[in-house]
């Protein structure tokens, strides 16, 4: 333990403890820029320093380990110049647009200018006039907003795995940028959109796709329909002024109807139609001698890694489509008869906590009803724009139902946005359905949780079932390296994409740190037990579109609607294709 003083005030803290943590525990607001929770520490902005008895120059705060008896001020006219300099430098250099900014008024940045009284900047300001990329249908990058903290590279490389991200040049020069400064559509990502979650200004943002929903509102020719998936029912209220965690289902479908939008379903049905269709799925496989481990489909940012980096094991992926997918190819198919629609009059909307979900919903498998399934995605953040500008306050809203028929769902397709969740809900259906006896405990705990890596191994009839859990791509990539030299020995596999699962999606409101992610997740195993119904095979409105349309799971309609395949990617397409280009010529 190591007692240090900061500001004339005493703590004791383990030894190594950073300052900024051991003022932490005193109250002590230490401002930071480059530092983020999650992620590694990169000490490069200086907005933390403080002055340390005994040390000549000023040292950061976020970096700095404690030592016993060490006396520290976080306050003094030193430290305060010192911090505004650097961030007079910052600005200096940083555009001056935030009115027109998508992070105005959620801008770290910002909000220190603010802090600091930054009325003046002595410096000349110049921008470096760097080209934006608008190469891909999710993420929009805008370089002259960088301000080279790094988070969006940790994030890339440490968290995520896919090191698309890099710090190019030297000095005043310094960028972050793909590798040869390609566009993002050129470059293994995978759309996920945790450099956003990183990133403390508008440097890299999603797509805003809010226009094409409001024209699509105001058309009296369109019949606009809106899917919501499981995660936004714990995480929309953050945009609307909410603690994180609050379950606000029904007030966020009476806030989608008074947008003008015609039917308001759930994808939460099609999380449930996906463990039917996906449980058959390993359940054949199981018993047939095919391809295992099976692998969970349902995120398309992880269903784009794995293509990128790991085609060789494209064949162990589920060949369901995601609840996305599901819902768009059902709306205009067994709706569209259902309700006497012409399908081409039917404007489909996802709303979903995801950034890959807009990838998703423009590759070209995903036409199987004759038409884009999915017309437009939606992220939390869009959506909670979109209800700021029409000036809708849930405080004053009832609480209203889901439209039917695709509106009614259960507590497996709820966890659905929690990291382990699509295990669970799959294993309460996979259990009964294999053994035609109920389970005798309903949560699986072990797959639960925070943990990078989740093992369960549970009993099904006369068979040990071997489960993996696994979120983020870069505990993704440790089971598929196992599986790749064959030492995985695992039965089904679910891989979220994203830190926390959809909870933790690159499109929820910011900020998302580990913590906000454990209370959304926790509020969606709450949902779980307050719904009437508890496991996918049991909602009766699943049951009626088999009936109905479908006929049975695996089946022919099924299998062209509600299934797909996937493509083998460059690892580095713009080496490939740079390459090509010169031997072409």
């Amino acid at each position: 333990m190591a007692m240090v003083t900061i500001d004339g005030r005493r703590v004791e803290v383990d030894a190594g403890t950073t300052i900024l943590n051991a003022a932490k525990k005193l109250g002590i607001d230490i401002p930071t820029l480059c530092y983020h929770p999650d992620l590694a520490v990169q000490a490069v902005c200086r907005i933390c320093v403080v002055d340390i008895e005994g040390q000549k120059l000023l040292q950061p705060a976020c970096a700095f380990p404690v030592q016993d008896g060490m006396v520290v001020y976080t306050n003094t006219p030193r430290v305060r110049q010192a911090r505004k300099m650097n961030l007079e430098l910052l600005l200096a250099r940083h555009p001056q647009d935030c009115l027109q900014c998508v992070r105005n008024r959620n801008c770290e940045l910002q909000a220190l200018a603010e802090r600091f009284g930054m009325r003046e900047i002595r410096f000349e300001h110049e921008l470096r006039g760097l080209p934006e990329d608008h190469s891909t249908p999710a993420i929009v990058r805008e370089p002259d907003k960088c301000i080279l903290c790094r988070r969006c590279v940790s994030m890339c490389h440490d968290v995520q795995a896919a090191g698309v991200l890099f710090p190019s040049r030297r000095g005043a020069h310094t960028l972050v940028t793909p590798v040869f400064g390609r566009g993002l559509d050129e470059v293994a990502c995978a759309l996920c959109g945790q450099c956003i979650h990183a990133c403390p200004v508008g440097a890299i943002t999603e797509r805003d796709d809010t226009e094409r929903v409001w024209q699509a509102l105001a058309d009296p020719n369109k019949h606009v329909v809106i899917q919501t998936a499981p995660a936004t029912r714990v995480s929309i209220g953050e945009e609307m002024g909410l603690p994180p965690g609050q379950i606000i289902t029904g007030k966020l479908v009476a806030a989608l109807r008074r947008l003008g939008f015609d039917k308001v379903m759930d994808t939460d049905f099609t999380a449930d139609l996906t463990i039917i269709e996906e449980g058959n799925e390993f359940l054949k496989r199981l018993k047939e001698g095919g391809v295992l481990p099976m692998i969970t489909s349902c995120s398309p940012g992880w269903v784009k890694f794995g293509e990128h980096f790991y085609p060789d094991l494209l064949k162990h992926i589920s060949t369901c489509k995601s609840p996305q997918q599901m819902f768009g190819a059902l709306v205009k198919t067994y709706y569209a008869q259902k309700a006497g629609i012409d399908p081409k009059d039917i404007f489909s909307v996802s709303l979903m906590p995801c950034t890959a979900k807009k990838y998703e919903a423009d590759r070209p498998e995903m036409r199987d009803s004759g038409y884009k399934d999915v017309d437009v995605v939606l992220t939390s953040r869009e959506l909670g724009r979109m209800l700021r500008e029409a000036g809708i306050n849930f405080d004053d809203l009832p609480e209203e139902e889901h439209d039917d028929p695709m509106g009614i769902s259960t507590g497996a397709a709820a966890i659905f946005g929690a990291t382990g969740g699509v295990m669970e809900a799959a294993l309460r259906t996979v259990y009964e359905v294999a053994t035609g006896s109920e389970l005798p405990k309903i949560d699986f705990e072990q797959v639960r949780g925070l943990g990078g890596i989740k093992e369960a191994t549970v009993r099904v009839g006369g068979l040990d079932v071997r489960v993996a859990v696994a979120h983020g791509l870069g505990n993704a990539k440790k089971i598929l390296d196992l599986m790749r030299e064959g030492q995985a020995n695992y039965h089904f596999v679910e891989i979220m994409c994203c830190p926390g699962g959809c909870v933790g999606g690159g499109g929820q409101p910011i900020p998302t740190t580990m913590e906000i992610r454990g209370i959304r997740g926790a509020a969606l195993y709450e949902a779980d037990k307050g719904l009437p119904y508890r496991k996918s095979h049991e909602n009766p409105a699943i049951k009626q579109i088999y009936a109905e349309f479908l006929g049975e799971p695996l089946g022919e309609v099924s299998h062209h609607l509600l299934h797909t395949h996937y493509t083998p990617r460059e690892k580095y397409p713009a080496v490939a294709k740079a390459v090509c280009g010169e031997a072409a010529g």
